[in-house]
């Protein structure tokens, strides 16, 4: 069953709001194992609503309709829902009790605008309010002799959940006739560019063309100062049997990509590195010049990060570098300065593991390098290594790079 998604309100046109309802709602939609192949965000313009709405029931099998349902003059997403099934509305008396209930319940009176929540376009099921005054709607109508079914839902997103899971999901699957489950997993990389991931990929792409293979598609999705996501996504008759393929899949990908892969899903670098301190028994801190303290905030952003982080030293001045971290009269931005600054908060700060990292964010070069350089130091009772980077960007791009690759590099040294 191909379910389509159409957002309404003018607000996500213009970028005031982020439509994270359609998101929510396609990523439910796949855990029911129901197809959704599009989304469409439509302004608060009864024509082009009505528009909107016909081109998703020509090619859907059902269209979930979120927002519009207020009780303000812009709120005409049951007028265009009506418009579409070629009904009028009627004002259902017991929704506008329900509300001027809620109202009194709070010790407020109904504004008369709420009223206009009540209008139901004929044939309709009304879905009745939990959270919030609009009521949702479940609007069934034939196309071209073919039965589809549009849902309203308020664009709140805690009254949208609601009708979502009390009542559309299942409804949805009822009608589809469908059990079957559909499932994402996403794999983290850094260090490679896009183009190269894919490339290393390519091989499994094509075994999952091949016939018998299993149901199982592979997509990669660049998220910037994040990296490279490898998503597999798979269905299947059962959660349990998607989970198997996902694991399978996971197994193969990271035997083709190795360590440049971090983590699964919503786990950051510093998740994963904190894994592996927790793991040794160690922990760290952190000496930052060029990101002046964006590697320290990311770190403390992991629940139980003071298990393994000492804490942080900012040396963005040179003479914070010599005096605070031992670092030598000379360039601050090199190997040596980066090394020196790792075994300088180590033993500031009383950690098994220092890590540093220094460089050139720009507008200008600076002890003779040029923008992007950034050196990164790891010290721990195995020695001090330094890595070179050359990275690309603006000064900001330059200085989140940093962070994430500082991480990286303790979490391969870790490894």
């Amino acid at each position: 069953m191909r379910v389509e998604v159409v957002a309404i309100g003018t607000e996500l046109l213009l970028g005031q709001i982020v439509d994270t309802n359609s998101s929510w709602i396609g990523e439910r939609l796949a855990m029911a194992g129901l197809d959704s192949h599009f989304q469409t965000k439509v302004g608060d313009n009864q024509d082009r609503m009505v528009s909107a709405l016909r081109i998703a029931l020509s090619r859907s099998d059902a269209v979930i309709c979120c927002g519009g349902l207020g009780p303000t003059q812009d709120d005409i997403t049951r007028e265009a829902i009506a418009e579409v099934m070629g009904v009028a509305l009627v004002r259902d008396d017991a929704i506008v009790e329900r509300i001027r209930a809620m109202f009194s319940s709070r010790g407020r009176v109904m504004a008369d605008n709420n009223a206009r929540q009540g209008d139901v376009p004929v044939g309709a099921i009304v879905i009745d309010q939990a959270r919030g005054t609009a009521p949702g709607l479940i609007c069934p109508l034939t196309i071209d002799g073919v039965e589809k079914v549009l849902y309203a839902v308020p664009g709140v997103p805690y009254e949208m959940y609601d009708y979502m899971e009390r009542v559309i999901v299942s409804d949805l699957q009822r009608r589809s006739g469908e059990t079957a489950t559909i499932r994402s997993r996403t794999l983290r990389t850094w260090g490679v560019a896009e183009s190269a991931v894919a490339e290393m990929v390519a091989p499994r792409l094509a075994a999952l063309d091949e016939p018998g293979a299993p149901a199982a598609t592979i997509a990669f999705l660049a998220s910037g100062i994040e990296g490279i996501k490898v998503r597999v996504t798979a269905k299947a008759s059962t959660a349990a049997n998607v989970d198997m393929i996902l694991d399978a899949e996971e197994l193969e990908l990271r035997k083709i990509l190795g360590d440049i892969v971090f983590g699964v899903d919503d786990e950051t670098i510093e998740v994963a590195a904190s894994k592996l301190l927790i793991a040794h028994g160690k922990t760290v801190a952190v000496a930052e010049s060029v990101t002046g303290g964006l590697i320290a905030s990311r770190m403390v952003a992991v629940p139980g990060a003071s298990r393994w982080f000492r804490g942080g030293i900012v040396s963005y001045a040179s003479d914070v570098k010599f005096d605070l971290l031992g670092v030598p009269e000379g360039p601050v931005i090199g190997a040596d300065a980066a090394a020196a600054m790792a075994m300088g908060v180590a033993s500031r700060l009383g950690a098994d593991v220092g890590l540093s990292v220094t460089g050139v964010a720009g507008p200008d070069s600076q002890d003779g390098q040029p923008v992007g350089t950034v050196f990164v130091g790891v010290s721990d009772d195995r020695g001090t290594v330094v890595q070179e980077l050359k990275l690309p960007g603006d000064r900001e791009r330059i200085r989140q790079f940093s962070a994430i690759s500082a991480v990286d590099f303790l979490r391969r040294h870790l490894r």
